[in-house]
């Protein structure tokens, strides 16, 4: 009884929070002007074409769950003593390097894992592999899971 009243005085405490983060509530807030004496009042007018609020809502639900194979080129691998910084190096040079493609610094227990690109298909990822061995040698292909928000950013 004493856990099922915790919960509930949780629930409770916590709808207003809720309520905070929700579409409506950020019009309100946003339509709201903040003035000091010394200021013209201001009015903010927010109108939304149709049902864009839902469409956003829903591409960026989806986008996130949407997942393919996909390639990227391997970097860095190690689970030596000093993995994370040499990882952490790596990432650094690539990034000053090649600042177009995007890289991944990964930690999957015991390795440090670097990598880079989003390539779609095997050529792609062989073309950024051509690239990146002038400057990292020991570069390597590897088939990952991506999802479709890799792709967007």
């Amino acid at each position: 009884m004493k856990r099922l009243t915790l919960l509930l005085l949780l629930l409770v405490a916590g709808a207003p929070a809720l309520r905070a983060q929700s579409l409506a509530s950020f019009k309100e807030r946003l339509a709201q002007t903040e003035t000091t004496a010394d200021q013209i009042p201001a009015r903010v007018q927010v109108l939304e074409w149709g049902d864009a609020g839902a469409a956003v809502r829903d591409a960026s639900q989806q986008a996130g769950r949407i997942r393919f194979r996909g390639y990227r080129v391997g970097i860095f691998f190690d689970n030596g003593e000093h993995a994370r910084s040499r990882a952490v190096a790596a990432r650094a040079a690539f990034e000053e390097a090649f600042p177009d493609v995007r890289v991944y610094m990964v930690y999957e227990n015991p390795y440090f894992k670097v990598t880079a690109g989003n390539c779609v298909t095997s050529e792609e990822a062989i073309v950024l592999l051509g690239r990146v061995r002038s400057r990292f040698p020991g570069a390597y292909l590897m088939r990952e899971e991506m999802s479709v928000a890799d792709l967007v950013r």
